[in-house]
């Protein structure tokens, strides 16, 4: 009978042992849980960070196609095109509108004022938010070179995070922003009338 008794107690004390979980258990699930939510929080910063710099892109292929076409619809002045350009200057004024019905314009007035434009649109001027310009690009710089009939369009921009390598391009539009530099390229040939 001793030897049953001494049994008995041993289911009790194992019943009581196994009812909870201990504060040591309950701290290293806290850190478990600690850890796993910082790592959900970083992905979503890098996940943040990646859709920017890939709206960015889209806006800078975007800006090279607009003025592309803006060229191919003027092509008589297609050399004059070339050059490098910047944002708008403050206080800069917008040259005579070729888009208003019934505007008098000639070739060389519609390339102004399609480089005027262009300018104006990666200044961000096409999307104002509480009276500033905020739908731009970054410090943009943008080149177009045109040798006879083919046509290059570089545009530069400053990236949110530092590139560990080189820009692979054998452009040095907007070579001063160092490694914070993003490009888009864009090569065509637009036949001459």
């Amino acid at each position: 009978m001793a030897e049953q008794l001494a049994g008995a107690g041993d289911l009790t004390l194992l019943k009581s042992k196994g009812g909870g979980f201990s504060l040591i258990e309950v701290m290293v699930a806290l850190v478990i849980l600690v850890i796993g939510l910082i790592g959900i929080f970083n992905l979503h910063i890098v996940a943040k960070r990646s859709s920017f710099e890939s709206f960015q892109q889209t806006q800078a292929a975007y800006l090279a196609s607009d003025i592309l076409s803006r060229m191919k619809s003027n092509r008589t002045e297609l050399a004059d095109y070339s050059g490098t350009y910047g944002g708008l200057a403050a206080g800069e004024t917008a040259p005579t509108s070729c888009d208003l019905v019934g505007a008098a314009c000639n070739s060389a007035a519609m390339r102004v004022w399609d480089l005027y434009q262009w300018r104006w649109t990666f200044s961000g001027g096409a999307e104002v938010e509480n009276g500033k310009s905020v739908g731009g690009l970054d410090t943009t710089t943008a080149c177009i070179v045109v040798n006879d009939r083919n046509v290059d369009i570089v545009i530069a921009w400053r990236g949110i995070r530092e590139m560990a390598g080189k820009v692979s391009s054998t452009s040095d539009c907007g070579s001063a922003l160092g490694n914070r530099r993003r490009l888009f390229e864009l090569a065509s040939v637009i036949e001459r009338n």
